[in-house]
């Protein structure tokens, strides 16, 4: 493991320690300082986000010579992922900006902010379907079964290496599922803030020093 791996895992854990200490000794300033809307843990959330996003376009740009096409289009889809999720966690500068919501946002969106993961669609939240239980699967997938069947396949270690797929490492895996354990720790309704710190983080340490770390070279 590298220092700035290393690195990555001090941050997230202390952070997330900290976050849940703090949300059990002095809840209020737990929820309206530490994991508060556009407050320090978003931004260090945001910042992963864009670090993965830089980390794709550097890479397509070396690699725009010496890949596929479809390798390189699925750095790119990465990227456009991560810029549409730091968006969404900052409600696109709403609040930076101080723009008030379109009527459409204020009569759907559960926080009548400017953003798509809180729509309330036929009564149906949004949020709780795709960005949670559908998440939780692939999420499960993605660090459970795709490790094993990239090890075991060669015809998916192929299709995985092809499509530019960072695959996780053992310890990924182990520190994620722990970042999920420790969150059941936290009593405050903004434990969702230090999930999504923790899963970027490590998720960010995922993409920068993947298994398959070759194929970006």
């Amino acid at each position: 493991m590298s220092k700035i791996e290393s690195l990555i895992l001090y941050i997230t854990f202390g952070l997330l320690l900290f976050g849940i200490v703090m949300s059990r000794a002095d809840q209020y300033w737990f929820d309206f300082t530490y994991a508060v809307e556009d407050g320090f843990i978003e931004w260090m959330t945001v910042i992963a986000l864009c670090v993965i996003l830089g980390a794709c376009l550097v890479r397509f740009w070396n690699l725009k010579n010496r890949r596929k096409p479809f390798f390189l289009f699925a750095l790119l889809v990465l990227a456009g992922l991560c810029l549409f999720v730091a968006g969404e966690e900052l409600s696109w500068g709403q609040r930076l900006f101080q723009v008030k919501s379109s009527e459409f946002f204020t009569r759907n969106n559960s926080q009548r902010e400017t953003n798509f993961h809180n729509l309330v669609v036929a009564g149906k939240s949004i949020n709780l379907i795709i960005f949670s239980r559908l998440l939780i699967l692939v999420i499960a997938f993605y660090l459970l079964v795709l490790p094993v069947l990239y090890k075991r396949s060669s015809k998916i270690r192929d299709f995985v290496n092809q499509s530019a797929v960072p695959v996780p490492q053992w310890y990924q895996t182990v520190s994620l599922l722990l970042v999920f354990s420790l969150i059941a720790l936290c009593p405050s309704g903004k434990r969702a803030e230090l999930l999504e710190f923790g899963t970027c983080f490590m998720f960010m340490s995922i993409v920068l020093f993947p298994k398959n770390a070759a194929i970006f070279k």
